[in-house]
C-alpha cells in the first residue's frame, strides 16, 4: 500500500516531471530569446544614439561654420583727440512749390555751410568739442528773384540778407558731448551767437531768441553725431533716434530717424555703410502763442514727409561720417494769417542734403 501509493507518487511527480520539463525549457528558451533581443535592441539604441550625436555634431558644427562666415558684430564709435580738427560741409538744396490764393509761386535754395569743429577736452565719456562756422554760400530764387552771398569771395552783391549771412561766418559754439549716448548736455557761445546775428537785424531779434532757444541749439547739433549707435550692431540691424525741435512760432518738429546697418562698404572695409530714412511730424504753434515778430501767424497746418532715402558713409578707422545724403520730401497744407485775413498754402517740398568730411579747410582749395 506505502510502496503503491509511493509508486503513484512517483509516477505523478515523473509525469509531472515529463510535462514540467519541457515547460521549464520553454522559459528558458524565451528568457534566452528575450535577452537576445534586449542586447540586440540596446546595440540598436547604442547606434542610433551615435548617429543622432553625430548628426548633432555635423549640424552644431555646419552652424558654426556658417556662423564663422558671417560678419562679426562691428562697434561703431566717433573716435576725438584733444585739438585735431576736422571739417564738414553741408551742402542742402531746398524745391518749394507753393499755391497761394490760386498763384503757383516757387522758390529754389541752395546752402552750403562748412564748419570747424575741434575737440577742446577729452573727460571719460565726455567731451568739449568746438563748432565754428567758417563759410557760408548761399543762393535763393523767389519767384524769378534771386539773392545770392558767398563768404569766400571779397565783393559780395548788394542784397537784404547780406549782413545776416556775414554775420554767421566766424561765429563759435562749445558743446559738451556724451560718448555714450551722443546727447548734448551742455552749449555755450549763443549769447554771442545771438548779439551778432541781431546787430545785422535788430527787427529779428524776438523771433531768433525763440527760434534759436538753448534746448534748440542741443536738438539741431546731436543728429550730427547721433548716427552711430550705443552698442555693436551686426549686418541688418536696426536703431532708431528721435528729436524733438521746438521753434516757437514757427512749429514744432519731430524727427524720428530710422538707422540700419548695411555692413562695409565695397572694396573699403575701413568704410560701414548705414542706410537712414527720416520721418517728420509737424506741429503748428499753440494759437496762444505770440508771432515772435514774424509778419504772419500759423494758425493750422496738415504737412506729412514722405520718400524718405539717405546713406551713411561711417569711417571706422577714423571714427567719424565719411560722408551722408539725406532726401525728404514735405507735402500739405497750411493756413497763414496776415493782418486778420487766413490764407490756405498748399505746399510741397523736396530737401535734399549732403555732408563729407575732411581733414582740411574744404575752402582753401
Amino acid at each position: 500500500m506505502l510502496l503503491s501509493r509511493l509508486f503513484a507518487c512517483l509516477l505523478v511527480l515523473g509525469l509531472s516531471a515529463g510535462l514540467t520539463l519541457p515547460a521549464l525549457g520553454q522559459d528558458k528558451d524565451k528568457d534566452k530569446d528575450a535577452k537576445k533581443d534586449k542586447d540586440e535592441k540596446k546595440d540598436k539604441d547604442k547606434d542610433e544614439k551615435k548617429d543622432k550625436d553625430k548628426d548633432e555634431k555635423k549640424d552644431k558644427d555646419e552652424k558654426k561654420d556658417k556662423d564663422d562666415k558671417k560678419e562679426p558684430a562691428v562697434s561703431l564709435k566717433w573716435k576725438f583727440e584733444k585739438g585735431k580738427e576736422f571739417y564738414q560741409q553741408q551742402k542742402t538744396e531746398t524745391t518749394q512749390q507753393m499755391k497761394v490764393l490760386s498763384n503757383n509761386v516757387s522758390q529754389k535754395q541752395t546752402q552750403t555751410f562748412t564748419f570747424k569743429w575741434t575737440p577742446k577736452s577729452i573727460e571719460g565719456d565726455k567731451v568739449t568739442i568746438e563748432q565754428e562756422i567758417v563759410g557760408v554760400q548761399m543762393e535763393i530764387e523767389i519767384g524769378g528773384t534771386k539773392i545770392s552771398y558767398d563768404s569766400s569771395k571779397a565783393e559780395q552783391a548788394n542784397n537784404p540778407l547780406g549782413d545776416f549771412f556775414k554775420a554767421l561766418v566766424g561765429s563759435k559754439f562749445t558743446f559738451t558731448l556724451s560718448t555714450k549716448d551722443y546727447k548734448v548736455s551742455e552749449i555755450s557761445g549763443r549769447t554771442e551767437f545771438l548779439a551778432k546775428l541781431t546787430a545785422a537785424n535788430p527787427g529779428m531779434k524776438q523771433l531768433l531768441e525763440t527760434i534759436l532757444s538753448e534746448q534748440a541749439m542741443k536738438d539741431m547739433a546731436e543728429p550730427t553725431f547721433g548716427v552711430v549707435p550705443d552698442k555693436e550692431v551686426k549686418d541688418g540691424e536696426k536703431w532708431v533716434r528721435e528729436t524733438k525741435l521746438d521753434m516757437g512760432p514757427i512749429g514744432k518738429y519731430d524727427n524720428k530717424y530710422e538707422y540700419k546697418y548695411e555692413g562695409a562698404d565695397a572694396g573699403s572695409a575701413e568704410k560701414q555703410k548705414i542706410a537712414v530714412t527720416t520721418t517728420l511730424n509737424y506741429t503748428p504753434p499753440d494759437p496762444k502763442a505770440a508771432q515772435g515778430g514774424l509778419p504772419f501767424k500759423i494758425t493750422s497746418a496738415k504737412l506729412k514727409s514722405q520718400n524718405p532715402t539717405g546713406q551713411i558713409i561711417f569711417n571706422n578707422v577714423k571714427g567719424r561720417v565719411d560722408r551722408a545724403n539725406v532726401k525728404v520730401e514735405l507735402k500739405g497744407e497750411l493756413s497763414i494769417e496776415i493782418g486778420g485775413q487766413t490764407t490756405q498754402v498748399d505746399l510741397s517740398q523736396t530737401q535734399e542734403s549732403t555732408t563729407t568730411t575732411t581733414d582740411t579747410n574744404p575752402l582753401k582749395k
